[in-house]
């Protein structure tokens, strides 16, 4: 649909009021106001309801914390493509969630309570606990709700969903029943991150969120053998607190380990790979010297006495024993490696091959516990201060070698920014290994913005898929529905419904705590066979819970099944890079486990929001941007065009807020200024415009450049690049529509004694209506604005603009050389000082023969009128005016003909003109050689005495003599533009008739003279006193151009509406 179809209105200037000029925050309030009135959002909804489905899923946010600028940014994204889906007539499904679990709204209340860790939570008690975290997850939901309609995101928040309510939880029971069913859910023992501070396993996914580089220190430790040799191994460990644990130590089997002496250390030999002997001397200085080797499986079976012996042994397994793991490397450290099962994955699997002892001396809190060292215990492992205590140690046992500070990015909670250890715990786990193939195969399906992210972040993840530690030793979180016998530790049930949990124990919940911790830890019923059936502890990662909402959002399997198949998969969905490791995952793995189903299918990522300088924003380092004052200084439309403007938006983000007035605020107030002139100039109605066939060449090719930005807006936001889209309609305004057609196209507006062009103006009016169309789904409130300024209606409730077909591509070939060339004869203007006002004779142009043609003829008088000349002269070649030259590309030649590039550099010297120009077109030329264009660099020499500008094949040449005639044409608009100027500076009315007196040199007063119609014309000059100085003027200025003085004066006249006529002249 075209502009020419909306509302028929009457475009005079009554009817188009003034762009209020109380500011962006002024506007957008007001309109906010009025959406709220007509609940626009209602109304839009309702319009779209019997269209075709268009689904987006919300991320959930959690609402005990204030949103930021990023999410600003996000959400932006989110709501242009929702927009732009609704103004296509689409059922758009965006409702709102809340993410309400988890360790976020836990961490927040025991920050609030003065908690420092588990043990406080349970001394207040547990339910006390829960019920101050649902109090809490909503602490600042107003702000978020309020955040996101201020800056114009339309979400549906009266059906919101909320992971914390029964229904939620019901659904997501149904889906960990379901995995059970499949056998994808099952309980472990394995090693996996820790957070001591939360007492909590994390999952690998949660482990990638929160990575921090740190300076920690590494030790080389010895290890005697106690095969009476005297040798001792030398081992290398960054977590020196794990060497309590110690049971092994592993050697590759195929490396080679060689003893190494040194003066140093008399009587003692080391073992190293062989290697390390660069590192070997290093630890062990001067004179270090190499002996004999054995290949790492001769070191199997080998006892040690250990660096510690402050843990008990268990009875049943192995331990101060060399064993061999093809994971040892001696790319770093001394090729031997330190095990200690309880605390590393690989050390885990190799304890596990080889019956090693399982040593666990640390506590829940990451404390260690149970040692024979009285001082340790109780000591945080993670502390600095615990490192240095263990190093000082063997250094007192004689054990230590040396000590490396070294800087490492090292896994931190996501949420408490506390170090993690990795942890021998039992879980339960999601068997998501054994779909990792399915959710490959269902990734390739899925259209990833940008696709690199698809295949690369998120599908290398997908790649090193482990299972997934779905259980949490914590409080507030959907309760793991999972009963086991107290009589029969193998006996589980998962219960999936709250109908089967009446029946097995007669208990069904009525509230939203009921069935959370600890409620639901009460309800037990028998075992079969004895005992009772008892809950496990544990609550789920929060993240199973944001996964499961395009279920639990409808209480699917129990309610709303056919809201569910209406609504998946999702047709899009929007966040940050961060959720390749957590929600963009969560809801794959979630989907492929439980329904061999992707749950999305496009889907754009956006990158970080940086400070000015590439900086992470965070509040320590008063970085970061208040989303509220931004909005309130800058208004929403400018913060939404500036973050999808300038930059990609999965490129980082660097915020600055010099580049959002440039960019965003440069845009909008061109925009402005477009739609002010059509609302000053517009005219009463008069005759009825042609239809755009019709019209003067200049309308049909705005009218053309339209249609083409419709048709790239359409193909960008149809492939979900909302960046390129943008900036397609930025460039339609800025260049098309304002610095080119509204300037050359001024007089066909407003002309003293006769009314605007009706072709004009309703060209300028569908360009403006479908600018607004097309701008409103990343600008919600100009466009809106504008829309109802030209039509009565909100944009919001018109259709998207389609293609109507009208390029001409010849036309817009040719309008496009005439802009090439007026850009060059400005260029050439500046090369010779000539001023821009001054007109000239003649300027010659050579346009390349595909330009040429009857509608680059009939434009002729535009170029004529923007390098103000009299004549435009074509040459028919450019070399009237340049000499072609070739220069040779070594780059490119370098790497063809490598020592025979000498010969082909002197073979482009000779290149005539004619293979220049084919080269210039892109084809191939041989001359001796085969040359490719990109082979040649092609410079354009001028041979003419005019000034000459080129750009490829469009050339430009002045003829620069200014005759009297010419000079006094020129000084004639200067005086023109001083006076608008001067008209402008006394606050007249555009339409307003004016006195004007000039008084000067012979030479100005001349020139007056002989342009003093023209001058009257375009001044609106009703009385012209040539000569003789105003006695009342309303603004006066003295002035000097081109070494001519003079003084001009202006008075309004009447009301400024004297009717038009020729203007009284007194020449004195």
């Amino acid at each position: 649909m075209s502009a020419d179809e909306t509302p028929s209105t009457n475009p005079t200037a009554a009817r188009h009021p003034a762009w209020p000029d109380g500011g962006a925050d002024a506007l957008e309030r007001d309109l906010l106001a009025r959406w709220d009135a007509e609940g626009l959002f209602q109304q839009v909804q309702a319009a779209t309801a019997d269209g075709e489905g268009f689904v987006f899923f919300e991320g959930p946010p959690t609402a005990n914390g204030r949103p930021g600028i990023h999410h600003v940014f996000s959400r932006t994204i989110k709501d242009l493509i929702c927009r732009y889906q609704a103004m296509q007539g689409k059922r758009v499904t965006r409702i709102a969630g809340w993410d309400t679990h988890g360790l976020p709204v836990e961490l927040e209340v025991e920050k609030q309570l003065g908690f420092a860790g588990k043990k406080d939570i349970e001394a207040y008690g547990v339910a006390e606990f829960s019920k101050k975290c649902l109090e809490s997850v909503f602490t600042y939901r107003d702000e978020w709700v309020q955040l996101s309609n201020r800056t114009g995101y339309w979400l549906d928040y009266d059906n919101a969903y909320v992971t914390c309510t029964k229904e939620y939880v019901e659904s997501v029971w149904w889906l960990l029943q379901r995995l059970f069913q499949k056998e994808l859910l099952y309980r472990g023992h394995r090693v996996s991150p820790y957070c001591p501070r939360c007492g909590t396993v994390l999952s690998s996914h949660e482990l990638a969120l929160g990575y921090a580089e740190v300076k920690d220190k590494s030790v080389y430790v010895t290890f005697p053998l106690s095969d009476g040799s005297g040798r001792e191994l030398v081992v290398w460990t960054t977590t020196p607190w794990t060497l309590p644990s110690n049971v092994a130590v592993a050697v590759n089997p195929e490396l080679e380990y060689a003893e190494f002496t040194s003066p140093a250390h008399p009587g003692r030999t080391f073992v190293l790979a062989a290697s390390r002997a660069a590192k070997a001397a290093e630890l062990l200085g001067e004179g270090t010297t190499m002996g004999a080797s054995v290949p790492g499986a001769q070191l199997a079976g080998l006892r040690y006495a250990r660096p510690f012996d402050i843990v008990t042994m268990p009875a049943d397994g192995a331990h101060s024993i060399v064993v061999t793991g093809a994971f040892v490397t001696a790319d770093d450290g001394s090729g031997l490696v330190h095990m200690a099962p309880a605390f590393g994955a690989d050390d885990y699997a190799a304890g596990r091959e080889h019956g090693l002892a399982l040593v666990r001396p640390v506590a829940g809190d990451g404390t260690f516990v149970g040692t024979s060292w009285p001082e340790l215990n109780g000591k945080l492992v993670t502390a600095d201060d615990t490192n240095e205590m263990l190093i000082r140690q063997l250094k007192e046992l004689g054990r230590h070698l040396k000590t490396e500070q070294y800087i490492h990015s090292y896994p931190h909670c996501w949420r408490c920014q506390s170090k993690l250890i990795y942890y021998a715990r039992e879980s339960w786990f999601v068997r998501t290994s054994s779909v990792k193939a399915r959710m490959q195969e269902l990734n390739a399906g899925i259209s990833w913005h940008p696709p690199e992210v698809g295949t690369g972040r998120f599908g290398e993840w997908l790649g090193n898929n482990i299972d997934w530690a779905l259980s949490r030793e914590r409080y507030w979180g959907t309760p793991l529905p999972i009963w086991v016998s107290d009589r029969d530790p193998e006996y589980v049930e998962v219960i999936g419904s709250y109908a089967e949990l009446k029946e097995k124990a007669g208990f069904t919940p009525t509230g939203d705590l009921d069935v959370h911790k600890p409620w639901v830890d009460e309800i037990t019923w028998p075992a079969p066979g004895g005992g009772t059936m008892r809950r496990v502890p544990e609550v789920i990662d929060t993240w199973f819970d944001s996964g499961s909402m395009p279920y639990a959002q409808w209480h699917y399997p129990f309610e709303n099944v056919d809201q569910f198949e209406r609504h998946f998969p999702a047709d899009y969905i929007c966040e940050g890079i961060d959720q390749t490791r957590g929600w963009f995952y969560s809801l794959l793995a979630i989907g492929t486990a439980a329904f061999d189903a992707a749950p999305y299918r496009n889907v754009i990522v956006n990158e970080l929001v940086l400070d000015a300088s590439g900086h992470k924003m965070s509040k320590s380092k008063g970085n970061v941007v208040d989303p509220w004052k931004l909005v309130e200084k800058h208004g929403a439309d400018a913060a939404r065009l500036y973050m999808v403007l300038s930059s990609q938006v999965w490129q980082p983000k660097r915020f600055d807020e010099r580049q959002l007035v440039e960019t965003a605020g440069g845009f909008l107030n061109t925009l402005r200024a477009s739609y002010h002139f059509f609302s000053l100039y517009a005219g009463p109605d008069g005759a009825a415009a042609p239809a755009a066939a019709g019209r003067p060449l200049a309308d049909r090719w705005l009218l053309g450049r339209l249609d083409a930005t419709v048709a790239a807006v359409r193909s960008a936001f149809d492939g979900y690049d909302v960046t390129t889209g943008v900036r397609a309609l930025t460039e339609f305004v800025v260049d098309d529509l304002s610095n080119w057609w509204v300037r050359l196209n001024r007089g066909r507006f407003w002309a003293p004694g006769r009314e605007a062009d009706p072709s004009a103006v309703a060209t300028m009016r569908e360009a403006l209506v479908s600018v607004s169309r097309l701008l409103a789904p990343a600008a919600p409130f100009a466009s809106d604005w504008l829309h109802r300024a030209m039509t009565g209606t909100s944009v919001h409730l018109a259709p998207f603009p389609v293609d109507a077909g009208r390029l001409d591509p010849a036309l817009d070939r040719a309008m496009d050389g005439i802009r090439r060339l007026a850009s060059l004869g400005r260029a050439a203007r500046e090369t010779a000082s000539l001023r821009v006002r001054q007109p000239l004779a003649t300027i010659r142009v050579a346009v390349p023969v595909e330009v040429r043609g009857a509608d680059f003829d009939a434009l002729i008088p535009l170029l004529q009128g923007e390098t103000n000349v009299k004549r435009v002269e074509i040459v028919t070649s450019d070399a009237d005016l340049v000499r072609l030259r070739g220069k040779p590309n070594f780059r490119t030649l370098g790497k063809r003909f490598g020592a025979e590039v000498k010969g082909v550099a002197a073979s482009v010297a000779l290149l005539t003109a004619e293979q220049l120009r084919a080269l210039e077109q892109g084809e191939s030329v041989t001359a001796d050689y085969l040359l490719l264009p990109e082979d040649v660099t092609i410079e354009r020499e001028v041979v003419t005495d005019w000034p000459v500008a080129s750009a490829g094949p469009f050339v430009v040449a002045l003829d620069p003599v200014v005759t009297p005639a010419l000079a006094q044409e020129g000084l004639a608009r200067e005086l023109v533009s001083r006076v608008q100027r001067l008209r402008k500076d006394a606050g007249f009315a555009v339409s307003a008739r004016i006195a004007l007196s000039l008084t000067g040199d012979a030479a100005l007063l001349d020139a007056a003279r002989v342009h003093q119609e023209y001058i009257a014309g375009e001044t609106l000059a009703r009385e012209f006193t040539i000569g003789e100085a105003a006695t009342e003027p309303d603004r006066q200025e003295a002035f000097e151009v081109e070494g001519h003085a003079g003084a001009l004066a202006v008075r309004q006249l009447g009301n400024g509406r004297t009717p038009s006529g020729p203007a009284q002249v007194n020449a004195s």
